[in-house]
């Protein structure tokens, strides 16, 4: 009987330690700042939600990084952006037969014109 007792006590233990492990993890994403107001309790997930809406979206226009890259791989040395619109992205660099340009259009992705 004394064994049995033993054995439901150590079950019911490691049931409250299961059901508290959860709780402790839960509890790292508050922070507790100290300042000129006195203490305060901040949320680190707050604006989650926001910042993985436009990581989803991704950026909107052509990057002009992204165009000189493409610029280059294409084989135009010395590539610099000389002009950005609404509408379009001009990169211009030099070939073995002189100057080239090289038209983007302002989208995600960068697509040649």
């Amino acid at each position: 009987m004394r064994k049995s007792l033993q054995f439901i006590l150590v079950g019911l233990a490691a049931m409250t330690g299961s059901t508290i492990s959860p709780t402790i993890a839960a509890a790292q994403n508050l922070e507790l700042r100290v300042g000129p107001g006195g203490v305060g309790v901040y949320d680190r997930d707050r604006d989650r939600d926001r910042y993985d809406r436009y990581d989803r979206r991704g950026p909107r226009g052509c990057d002009p990084g992204d165009a000189l890259d493409i610029a280059r791989s294409e084989g135009l040395r010395r590539a610099q952006v000389v002009r950005m619109s609404p509408r379009s992205v001009v990169v211009q660099g030099m070939t073995r037969r002189g100057p080239e340009r090289m038209i983007f259009a302002n989208r995600r992705g960068c697509p040649e014109i």
